[in-house]
């Protein structure tokens, strides 16, 4: 890989920093040629420092490493893309992300829990979702206990296809009472994190 760091007048290239797992952009920090040779040796990254005016490896006070996982060059060749396995927050302040972002992977049940929310906020005639606001928080209730006896008879059955599809209806529906009720799936997560005891 050809790195163009002559490009700028100081020798240093940025270097976007971004969990491999959860996609999310954790940092920017610069390298020079130096600073890229020894992410490469100790497959930690390291930077060169503007302000110490020294290599410095990210996590070498406090254990916060950025354990290297891939590392792309640009088009220009004049700026890294390095996916890492962070070690704690990344964000000197204790953050997980330089952006004060919560580095978590959003999952599909997230996005659907914006949808439903958007549906409830931007109702329109042909959204199946509105319609069950509009009808109120009975017919919500109603089609939760409709499907799960769906999923308790499928459940009895030995069709998976039909159960899984059983199943998908009633969290759905139950998604949606739950935002009717004002709540989320993060809201039931933490009754259940507080009767187990997970921080």
């Amino acid at each position: 890989m050809t790195i163009d760091f002559k490009k700028n007048s100081d020798g240093l290239v940025p270097a976007i920093i971004q969990d491999a797992n959860t996609h999310k952009v954790l940092m920017l920090g610069y390298m020079n040629a130096e600073a890229y040779q020894k992410t490469l040796t100790l497959n930690k990254v390291t930077f060169f420092s503007r302000t110490k005016n020294r290599l410095w490896t990210k996590g070498e006070e406090s254990g916060n490493y950025l354990n290297v996982v891939s590392i792309k060059n640009d088009c220009d060749q004049d700026t890294l893309l390095i996916k890492v396995n962070p070690i704690g927050p990344t964000c000197h302040t204790g953050a997980d992300t330089c952006w004060n972002e919560v580095n978590e992977k959003e999952s599909f049940l997230s996005t659907l829990e914006a949808v439903i929310a958007d549906r409830k906020s931007h109702p329109t005639e042909k959204s199946y979702t509105a319609s069950l606001f509009k009808k109120g928080i009975n017919k919500m209730a109603q089609k939760v206990g409709e499907e799960a006896v769906e999923v308790v008879i499928e459940a009895k059955d030995n069709n998976d296809d039909l159960f899984l599809n059983e199943s998908a209806d009633l969290l759905f529906h139950y998604l949606i009472l739950l935002q009717a009720k004002g709540f989320f799936l993060k809201d039931v997560e933490a009754v259940l994190k507080a009767r187990h005891k997970v921080n």
